[in-house]
């Protein structure tokens, strides 16, 4: 199969085959509802026991949360998302550069999930790099548009002390030294998707994303303030996520749920001795 890259432009009216979901599979997005109540979270909060009890309810009732005063400027979060478009405006050739299948790189350009293996490809193009550290990996990094680097790494920096603080502020919901969580899992990777979704055709035909879970800590995300694209599975209903003015999306991945549920379990036993 030939390599065809979204963000380069599919020259058709309507989807193409490969991209188009068994009809149980498909979207059903009439049935979408806004998610109100999603929570949203100050964390300039001076109130540090009413800010552990904010995080407690959102992990366990909702698994995901917005952060307001969060530390990354305003300034950083535009630079970022203006970085993104620009390298997914660059010429085929100049992004080709960096196209690979091999999950193993620390800096692939690819499309879909599994272009080669999987039956129905998911509407989407994704830069993935390595961030931590970043001096070791940054030297790969695209060269193209020029400030990539610089940007990218600004704010690959401040999300990832914004990172670790919100680990703290999550140990201490669950009643453990603010250090638990850091410590048992030690020196922690970083990594980036830059997920560029195009206008699609036919969207009640296809996902950019299926269902899916995050399989590491915590997942950071920077939504596109135009386009509400996020969902979330609660109560047995898909809920669009409405991006909140200047705040960042905060999902618990597998590890980190695993991980307090350890945690509980400990000190339920502990406690009862």
């Amino acid at each position: 199969m030939e390599t065809q890259l979204i963000s380069a432009g599919f020259p058709y009216p309507t989807l193409p085959l490969s991209y188009i979901r068994p009809e149980p599979e498909r979207p059903k997005l009439s049935e979408v509802e806004d998610y109100y109540s999603a929570p949203v979270i100050d964390l300039g909060c001076s109130d540090p026991k009413f800010l552990a009890q904010q995080i407690s309810q959102a992990c366990q009732e909702h698994g995901f949360f917005q952060v307001t005063n969060h530390g990354v400027s305003i300034e950083t979060t535009e630079k970022m998302l203006k970085m993104a478009n620009e390298f997914f405006d660059l010429p085929v050739e100049e992004k080709m550069k960096y196209y690979s299948n091999d999950p193993s790189k620390t800096v692939r350009l690819s499309t879909s999930s599994n272009l080669h293996k999987e039956k129905v490809h998911n509407w989407r193009d994704y830069l993935r790099l390595h961030c931590y550290p970043l001096d070791k990996y940054v030297k790969e990094w695209p060269t193209n548009p020029p400030p990539f680097k610089e940007i990218v790494g600004d704010y690959c920096t401040d999300i990832r002390q914004l990172g670790l603080r919100l680990e703290e502020a999550i140990s201490e919901s669950l009643g453990l030294d603010k250090d638990y969580i850091n410590k048992t899992l030690g020196e922690q990777g970083q990594h980036m998707a830059i997920n560029y979704y195009p206008p699609c055709p036919e969207p009640e035909l296809t996902y950019g994303l299926p269902a899916h879970t995050d399989p590491n800590t915590l997942t950071i995300l920077l939504q596109d303030a135009e386009v509400a694209g996020l969902q979330v599975f609660k109560d047995g209903k898909w809920l669009a996520v409405k991006p909140y003015p200047n705040a960042l999306v905060v999902n618990i991945g597998d590890k980190l749920q695993v991980r307090s549920l350890l945690c509980l379990r400990y000190f339920r036993i502990k406690s009862s001795t």
